[in-house]
């Protein structure tokens, strides 16, 4: 069948289904579900091709894994899969402290492409994940967006259309403008931006398939307790179990900082924690015994900011994760009962930002 489209393009060599696969990985908050349609509508609209796009999510809130799939096929040929894409053509990382917390490139070989917001190196990342070989892509996403005025998935947008080599900027341009622009005409031109951004301003390299690292097949997410193993009348022994729950993967770009000279030890930051993140053991102030905040466990912290907003003293200000990557008072949860979790420093994705530690202003630019 002839393709007709305005911008008809032709696939590069499909998988092993007949399609071209791309997986979104991601958090709730950085538009990767509507990156993922976006590319969609791009291929059947706008290139002719066949195309599907979908997503999956759990409870549908900032911060909760979130990961997108796109299938492209030629032109009249159906497709017939609309299972999870396991072995992509292109990856694309939205967010990259979700290495370390989720399996995101499982199935990933040496013919894929992976896309990674961040501001290390092509060869940084192939090491941290661990990649058996490929083409690795890098795009400082988060301040591409700040700087342009958009959001991270139109960065995001542009970069996956620089490494496909098959979708032209154009396209993608023409896309926004009847899309976005339509729904949010003031932030046209800083879509547009942030759209020409994560084309233009990529770092990339490609790595044989050496033996450094295995390739790492892909499995279906599962509980450890299903119907068949879960013990009758059984109850959970962990009642705190989320003491060995790493959600640091979760924040957006900003953590509370501790001023403890500012702190008056109210206990209002740990009774609007929604986790086990402030630490208090007994002391003593102005000669009574009280319990005292000793820092923050940032292995638990989301970055939801909420003691920030309820802290009377300003002893709680929001930082950029970028600029702390050891944060000070970092203190371990004492009920800790893994040993071996540890914070770790993954990289900040922020889609906010800051003038300075003690101000933070939330980008209006783009659209979610």
């Amino acid at each position: 069948m002839e393709n007709t489209a305005p911008f008809a393009t032709v696939l590069p060599e499909v998988g092993k289904n007949g399609y071209f696969e791309m997986r979104l990985e991601s958090i709730g908050g950085l538009g990767a579900n509507l990156c993922g349609k976006l590319l969609g509508e791009l291929g059947a609209l706008y290139l002719g091709l066949s195309a599907t796009a979908f997503s999956s999510y759990g409870s549908e809130k900032r911060g909760s894994p979130v990961r997108a799939f796109v299938r492209y096929a030629p032109a009249g040929v159906e497709i017939r899969h609309s299972s999870p894409v396991t072995e992509p053509q292109l990856l694309v990382l939205f967010h990259t402290a979700l290495w370390h917390t989720e399996q995101v490139t499982a199935g990933v070989n040496e013919a894929c492409t992976v896309v990674v917001n961040t501001d290390r190196s092509p060869q940084d990342m192939r090491r941290l994940l661990q990649l058996v070989g490929g083409r690795v892509i890098t795009v400082d996403a988060a301040r591409l967006a700040r700087e342009h005025k958009s959001r991270l998935n139109m960065v995001m947008l542009g970069a996956v259309c620089r490494a496909s080599g098959f979708l032209p900027l154009e396209a993608a341009q023409a896309l926004v403008t009847d899309t976005m622009g339509k729904k949010y005409p003031a932030l046209l031109q800083s879509n547009l931006a942030g759209l020409r951004a994560g084309y233009e301003t990529v770092s990339e390299a490609l790595f044989e398939n050496d033996g450094q690292y295995e390739a790492i097949p892909y499995t279906v997410p599962s509980p450890r307790w299903g119907y068949d193993n879960a013990p009758i009348g059984g109850v959970n022994p962990l009642f705190g179990s989320t003491v060995s729950t790493d959600v640091s993967a979760a924040r957006e770009g900003f953590l509370p900082l501790f001023l403890p000279e500012k702190c008056i030890h109210c206990g209002l930051c740990d009774s609007t924690c929604p986790d086990m993140v402030f630490q208090f053991t007994e002391g003593t102030r102005r000669g009574k015994v009280t319990m005292m905040n000793r820092g923050l466990d940032y292995h638990h912290c989301k970055g939801c900011l909420r003691c920030v907003d309820v802290c009377p003293t300003e002893a709680l200000v929001a930082g950029e994760e970028r600029s702390h990557p050891m944060p000070q008072y970092f203190v371990r949860n004492k009920d800790l009962i893994v040993d071996e979790i540890d914070f770790e420093v993954a990289g900040a994705d922020p889609v906010v930002t800051g003038e300075g530690y003690l101000t933070e202003k939330r980008q209006e630019g783009g659209a979610l």
